[in-house]
């Protein structure tokens, strides 16, 4: 009788491996960039890099655009619990899905970011930004490099979906 082919078989083991290898180049990039900017960056303070963009360091409890960040607190476990429900389903993803190239690099890139923003919530109750954007007096909210990974593999995600649905026309 054949056997059903594992997900964990040589081609989807390789392709799982690639993909958790990208979540965890993100997580250590993430990471380092987190704790120079915490070793030489006062909190609140500001230090001009270009005419557009600061090095700072902000700790934000809440979510992105510091949703919830007013919050007595509870929204750090809220937050960390929903985190680690999202690397889960992304773990699941990731093996289910080990061969689809763009979709498996979004997740990564997706998967390393929100582990980077748990760490951070572990271990300050907060994530630690530290990217300001700005044109004039227009900021945009701080960031770090785990929200960029986020934000680029949800903006490859949409673009993955849209390129197989016009393939299905």
């Amino acid at each position: 009788m054949p056997r059903s082919r594992s997900p964990f078989s040589n081609k989807s083991s390789y392709g799982f491996k690639l993909w958790i290898g990208i979540a965890l180049l993100v997580i250590i990039i993430d990471q380092l960039t987190k704790l120079v900017t915490v070793n030489k960056i006062a909190e609140l303070s500001s230090h001009p890099i270009t005419s557009f963009l600061n090095w700072v360091l902000v700790y934000n409890p809440g979510a992105a655009f510091s949703f919830l960040s007013n919050a007595s607190g509870w929204q750090k476990w809220f937050f960390i619990g929903i985190g680690s429900v999202a690397v889960v389903v992304m773990l699941w993803l990731l093996i289910r899905h080990a061969s689809q190239g763009i979709f498996c690099f979004s997740i990564s890139l997706i998967l390393g970011g929100a582990i980077g923003n748990l760490i951070d919530r572990f271990s300050h109750g907060a994530v630690v930004d530290f990217i300001d954007v700005y044109y004039q007096q227009y900021h945009w909210p701080a960031f770090n490099v785990a929200d960029s990974a986020i934000t680029l593999g949800t903006a490859l995600l949409i673009i993955d979906e849209l390129i197989r649905v016009i393939k299905k026309r």
